[in-house]
This record gives C-alpha cells, sequence and structure tokens, in this order.
C-alpha cells in the first residue's frame, strides 16, 4: 500500500470526482483499482488528499501536452523516459515508455535510453538530450557547456527551457512515487543486511586476516 491514505470518490471534490470518473470509468478507485494503462491509480488517489497539489500536477501534464509548445514531444519524452530510469522510478519509466511510443519514438530508441551512451541509434540533438537530462538528475544541474552548445545547435532558448521544466517534473515525480511508494514504486527498500549463517555453524572472519603479515 502507498505510505498515504488515498482519498475515496465519496471524499473527493467534484472536480477530482470528474478525473476519477475518467481514469476509473466510474468506479471507487480505492474501492476498485485499476487504471487502463494496467497500473493501480494510486497516485490519483493520494494526491488528492491536497486538492490544489492535485490540481496543480494535473495543470502540468495538461502543459507539457499543449499544443502551444514548441519542443518535439519525442524529444520532450526521452527526457521524461531518462529521468524516470536514473531517478529509478519504474513507474514513471514504464508509463513513459508508451507515451513515447504513443508520439511516434522509434521502438528501437526506447529500448536503448536504459544505455544510450553505448547505443548508436540516436541522433546527435537526441544524444544532447540524454546528456542533459542526466546532468540535471544525476549531477543536480551541474550542467556542462559542451552539453548545453549541443543543445543550442538546433533548439531555440523556448525550446530549452521546455525541456528544462518538463524534465525536471518528471524528476520531481520519479523522486515523489518512490518516497511515497506509488504505483510500480510501492516496493521494500532493496539495499539491506543479508543474513549470516543460521547460529552454530562457524564463520571463518576473512576479512579480518587479509592484510595481516606473518611473523
Amino acid at each position: 500500500m502507498p505510505r498515504l491514505r488515498q482519498v475515496p470518490r465519496a471524499e473527493a471534490p467534484p472536480d477530482v470526482q470528474r478525473v476519477y470518473d475518467l481514469l476509473f470509468e466510474g468506479r471507487d478507485p480505492v474501492a476498485e483499482p485499476g487504471t487502463a494503462t494496467g497500473t493501480p491509480g494510486n497516485w490519483w488517489t493520494v494526491f488528492a488528499l491536497v486538492p490544489d497539489c492535485f490540481r496543480h500536477a494535473v495543470a502540468g501534464f495538461a502543459f507539457y501536452r499543449s499544443q502551444a509548445r514548441k519542443l518535439d514531444p519525442r524529444l520532450r519524452e526521452l527526457g521524461q523516459l531518462r529521468a524516470g530510469f536514473v531517478c529509478e522510478s519504474q513507474f514513471v519509466f514504464s508509463q513513459h515508455c508508451k507515451a513515447a511510443r504513443d508520439v511516434g519514438l522509434a521502438e528501437e530508441k526506447i529500448a536503448a535510453v536504459p544505455a544510450w551512451a553505448a547505443s548508436d541509434v540516436f541522433t546527435p540533438l537526441e544524444r544532447a538530450v540524454l546528456a542533459y537530462t542526466d546532468e540535471l538528475a544525476l549531477q543536480r544541474g551541474r550542467v556542462q557547456d559542451a552539453t548545453f552548445a549541443a543543445l543550442q545547435t538546433e533548439l531555440s532558448d523556448e525550446e530549452i527551457l521546455e525541456l528544462t521544466y518538463v524534465t525536471g517534473l518528471y524528476f520531481m515525480h520519479a523522486v515523489m512515487s518512490r518516497a511515497l511508494r506509488l504505483e510500480y514504486d510501492e516496493v521494500p527498500e532493496r539495499v539491506v543486511e543479508v543474513p549470516a549463517p543460521a547460529a552454530g555453524r562457524r564463520v571463518a572472519d576473512f576479512m579480518g586476516g587479509v592484510g595481516r603479515t606473518e611473523r
């Protein structure tokens, strides 16, 4: 289960209920979870805890999908996909594989995003977008001049701002999904101590002997 309470349909304000109805076909998404893409749908039901937060997020989706955007949606999805991958969000990565496909990004490019630096399927501009995404997400905005210059060879200032904003937005969504254990990011911590063998069995302290000088 998510780490925060979910809001059932009956407790949601009317505008949130309308979104619920679109996604869950009139069902109560807490009692009967499941969206058309296969997700449980608990991102929506948790964000509905704060209706203004829900509305702000939904407005963000409308922003990047607007026909007023100048940035090629295939480049936008490359940034969103890579942000989900490097932030280790199964939810963001999985959903934007589908979204990338919907806007016409080639299947071989979607498959190559995890190891893009070793792939030859991307154009120079696409490689610049992926490098920029890595520097935004992994280096927290420490973008190198050469990376930025590569973007500027083909993108306008307006397109670069849109790319930066949307990629940053999905970095946030990836982090929040993991922190709150939403959707496909509802997974336990995997970096934990592995138990030693059963009690009573002698275990040699191998590392304790490494580097000792015999006398």
